[in-house]
């Protein structure tokens, strides 16, 4: 597969206006890796050519990254790296936020758990190793807690934003050449451990009374959860 940041020469030559060339060294592997992670995770099968040399420098990168107060995460059982904020218990120095923490909204955070635990069903019975789901699975996992509407089309523009949002987030792949298709990645279990769906399942108990009693509005979108860089929620 494509890896666009190892695509670039590692070197280049220049003529000066003397005839000399002159040779201009390109980024190396580990400004490439470390680059890369800025960016966002790292997969095996969409980085492949850079995923060996990650595993090889894994010590350097971890180094590298150490001193701005990150850490690196790999698993290559499942294929994924990704870089974290160092939490409290592993350093006393108080360092700058580099890694994003992404407030959202109530139906996004309820689409995330819901895929975390479709995923952890999935594992339980099945011996494949992706979970795809199509857009309309989707839909009607999280239809069933948005308000009551008549409009489809507006529900299904509604649920397509949420799903933007999870795919942004890395936790949604959709399939080349299958607009309708969507790889649940498992990176999403680093993210989203059992005591985050365990407040995240009370607050589900809350807003289902609070629309059982007719008062959604005020547990809608407007309750936000946080999903950070360093896999904890705010």
């Amino acid at each position: 597969m494509n890896d666009e940041l190892s695509a670039p020469p590692m070197t280049s030559v220049d003529a000066s206006t003397s005839g000399t060339a002159t040779v201009a060294a390109g980024p190396s592997e580990l400004s490439l890796l470390v680059i890369t992670l800025f960016k966002g995770p790292m997969y095996r099968d969409v980085h492949d050519r850079l995923w060996p040399i990650l595993l090889k420098l894994r010590a350097r990168v971890t180094d590298h990254v150490a001193v701005m107060g990150l850490r690196l995460e790999i698993d290559e059982n499942e294929g994924y790296a990704f870089l974290r904020g160092l939490r409290d218990d592993e350093t006393d120095v108080e360092y700058p936020r580099l890694v994003n923490r992404h407030t959202l909204g109530f139906h996004t955070s309820l689409l995330i758990a819901l895929l975390r635990k479709r995923l952890a069903e999935f594992d339980a019975t099945s011996s494949d190793t992706r979970l795809v789901l199509g857009r309309d699975q989707i839909v009607e996992m999280l239809r069933v807690y948005l308000p009551s509407s008549s409009d489809d089309v507006k529900t299904m523009r509604v649920v397509e934003g949420h799903i933007r949002k999870v795919e942004e987030l890395g936790f949604l792949h959709r399939l080349r050449g299958q607009d309708d298709q969507y790889e649940v990645r498992r990176i999403i279990r680093a993210y989203v451990d059992g005591q985050w769906l365990g407040d995240f399942d009370q607050r589900l108990r809350d807003y289902v009374e609070s629309v059982a009693g007719g008062g959604a509005d005020a547990v809608d979108d407007s309750a936000a959860d946080v999903v950070r860089g360093d896999g904890r929620e705010g």
